[in-house]
């Protein structure tokens, strides 16, 4: 087992890339939000979505502050920059809404993961203080990823009729 000085670092640099990663979903949320037309239901869910991630990043300061350290604004500035360009990348695409479905759904399950990595190292650090917030940031990651998994044949099916139908598919200019 790695020393608790080097369990500490690893956890305080897995905190500032989740922190960053955090943003990066910001950057990547409230762009496709602002765009969409015929999926109400997706819309409210992101804008939910987005209010969970500001706590979550709150959380994650929190934490760091405990460990009298802070975020890295340039690894915050750099992941939301490549979220930004990936949202305006699948905001192009007529199939916009399915592909932002699909990038959502890996995103959320890289978030998970992240989530899941820093609790382990909070446990075997003695990071107990932290277990409570990224818990609480896990279950909100896992809420998310399930309700996109559950909306994708709504949102398919949706998209498939209005290409059919000869609707507008392109979101919100």
């Amino acid at each position: 087992m790695p020393s608790h000085d080097v369990l500490r670092e690893l956890f305080i640099t897995g905190l500032v890339n989740a922190h960053a990663v955090e943003k990066q979903a910001l950057s990547i949320m409230t762009p496709q939000v602002a765009r969409i037309e015929h999926y109400p239901e997706v819309a409210d869910r992101l804008r939910a979505h987005i209010e969970e991630t500001n706590g979550q990043i709150a959380r994650l300061e929190e934490i760091l502050a405990s460990f009298e350290t802070s975020s890295s604004t340039i690894k915050d500035l750099g992941l939301s920059m490549s979220g930004s360009m990936a949202a305006i990348t699948h905001s192009m695409a007529g199939d916009e809404i399915v592909k932002n479905s699909f990038a959502n759904y890996a995103f959320e399950h890289f978030e998970i993961a992240a989530y899941k990595s820093l609790l382990v190292m909070a446990d075997d650090g003695g990071f107990s203080t932290a277990t409570a917030a990224l818990k609480q940031s896990l279950g909100e990651e896992e809420a998310m990823a399930a309700w996109i998994d559950e909306s994708l044949p709504m949102v398919t099916r949706r998209y498939a009729t209005l290409y059919a139908e000869g609707g507008s598919l392109k979101a919100k200019v």
